[in-house]
């Protein structure tokens, strides 16, 4: 288990992390949400060891960062922000150079990096200078740099930032293959990252905790959420008579797409659904909406902004 308490990083005046406590268990993707400056990265440092707090603790499976520092960090694997590598080195001697400074020795170095090449599929890539890698393969190296000595958390800082589509896929199906028995920390500002990976989410602002929940309870919290979203011709004459519905409580119209929002009465859906059948209208797409990640983020930080 991971377990933060009451974590805490002062830079001079500047409060970037103000007493956060969690506590992550193993087989938990847990996505670290926030926007840019909100102390994501200032905390990630801390539980790793690469930053002192200024107050507060963590226990890294039992050992506390700050009196027990070594231990504490031989069961975490790190992928800092940008994932920063040595370009003049080849992948392999990379690997070998980090798990020598693991504190492996003689063939145990040639299993560790044989293992993690094969499970980050680097073969091709092994004797190549990490300057010249394309920005998926680096950051498939920065993983691997972070599994070599088999830690049960990794905490990774933006790991797709930067990436194209199919870079994101497949290091989104690196860290799901990796993550049934380990404790996995993501910080990004990316919301498809929770749909895409994560089991929890932690949103936080100004170095404050704001939310913690799965994602489908925080799309819960959308105002979205169970909302009915229609494509049609006349959205005006649609959107006044569903607003009419018991059903509903306000109607939207944005970017030629009518929204109608759940007074909590009722089945909405069916509600709209049976007012399309007997109006005759020509629906070309009707969506019953599970929550938008992006209002509810926008409402948890700008909220936070404002106090």
């Amino acid at each position: 288990m991971i377990r933060a308490k009451s974590l805490t990083r002062r830079y001079g005046p500047l409060l970037a992390v103000d007493q956060l406590s969690f506590s992550v268990e193993p087989g938990t993707v847990l996505g670290f949400l926030g926007p840019n400056g909100a102390g994501k990265s200032t905390t990630m440092k801390m539980l790793t060891g690469f930053l002192e707090p200024s107050s507060g603790t963590a226990e890294i499976f039992g050992h506390d960062i700050r009196t027990d520092a070594l231990a504490a960090r031989r069961r975490l694997g790190y992928l800092p922000e940008g994932a920063p590598l040595y370009g003049e080195l080849s992948v392999e001697r990379f690997l070998a150079f980090v798990a020598e400074a693991r504190g492996f020795r003689g063939s145990e170095v040639k299993a560790r990096v044989h293992a993690a090449v094969d499970r980050l599929s680097l073969a091709e890539v092994l004797g190549q200078t990490i300057e010249t890698l394309s920005k998926g393969f680096k950051r498939r190296v920065g993983i691997a740099q972070a599994i070599l000595h088999d830690p049960p958390a990794l905490v990774l800082d933006e790991p797709t930032d930067g990436l194209d589509p199919n870079q994101k896929h497949e290091v989104r199906r690196l860290i799901s293959d990796m993550s049934r028995d380990k404790i996995m920390i993501i910080s990004t500002h990316i919301l498809e990252e929770v749909d895409a990976l994560c089991t929890r989410a932690m949103i936080i602002a100004r170095g404050r905790l704001l939310a913690d929940d799965t994602p489908e309870g925080l799309l819960r919290r959308s105002r979205y959420h169970n909302a009915v979203t229609l494509v049609l011709d006349d959205l005006q004459a649609a959107a006044s008579r569903l607003s009419e519905l018991s059903e509903a409580t306000e109607v939207e119209i944005r970017r030629g797409r009518l929204t109608v929002f759940p007074s909590g009465r009722g089945n909405l859906f069916e509600a709209v659904t049976a007012t399309v059948r007997d109006a005759g209208w020509t629906v070309s797409q009707i969506q019953l909406e599970s929550g938008r990640l992006d209002e509810v983020f926008r409402t948890v930080t700008g909220a936070e902004e404002t106090t």
